[in-house]
């Protein structure tokens, strides 16, 4: 298996926010910027999980994680309500569709604004390294946050290349992450089966 690629941030930056998903995503990720000595923290903004005991096991498996590596890690909001209210009308699109850009194009705006108002002059995701997302998507709605403020960029390093998404299965096996089998969208392929999701 490839080893990791020597990561440096693009050309000017020093300090990056990572917003991060669950953890069988995110893991690769985190020890890959951290063996690369980058100085980065966690940024944990994901109102999309549902139900809240699902928000909350991968927000702690994440947390741990961070922590075992000694990155920073800022649990955000679980503002669930300002979520339903943007996807609002969307609820029968189809995955990577219009429902998706709206939940990424919110995720990253408080991450942009976290960044912007912490000096951070670059974030990037881990959303991108699940195979079931678009990453043109993903990097198109990552930009959109950045360009609202001039001291911010968003980085589209590909994740899943060079070994990556190889990397990621193994070290999600051998730190017994919890594999969970939906995006966390309560519109993706789960709609009805959870007692007490809002729909």
């Amino acid at each position: 298996m490839p080893n990791p690629p020597q990561l440096t941030l693009p050309t000017g930056h020093n300090k990056l926010l990572l917003h991060c998903c669950c953890a069988t995503c995110s893991g690769e990720v985190i020890a890959t910027l951290a063996d690369a000595e980058i100085e980065f923290s966690v940024f944990f903004y994901n109102p999309n999980i549902h139900p809240e005991r699902e928000y909350l096991i991968r927000k702690e498996e994440n947390k741990r994680y961070a922590e075992q590596r000694g990155i920073p890690f800022i649990d955000a909001d679980y503002d669930t309500d300002v979520w339903f209210s943007r996807t609002k009308g969307l609820e029968d699109e189809p995955e990577r569709g219009a429902r998706c850009t709206q939940c990424f194009d919110l995720r990253f705006e408080r991450t942009a604004l976290y960044a912007h108002e912490h000096d951070f002059t670059v974030f990037a995701t881990s959303l991108g390294m699940s195979r079931w997302k678009d990453l043109d998507q993903i990097n198109g709605c990552g930009q959109r946050a950045a360009n609202r403020y001039p001291d911010l960029l968003f980085w589209t390093h590909n994740w899943r290349k060079s070994g990556g998404s190889a990397r990621a299965i193994e070290l999600a096996k051998r730190e017994h992450f919890y594999r969970q089998k939906y995006c966390g969208c309560v519109y993706s392929g789960i709609r009805g089966q959870e007692s007490g999701i809002r729909s």
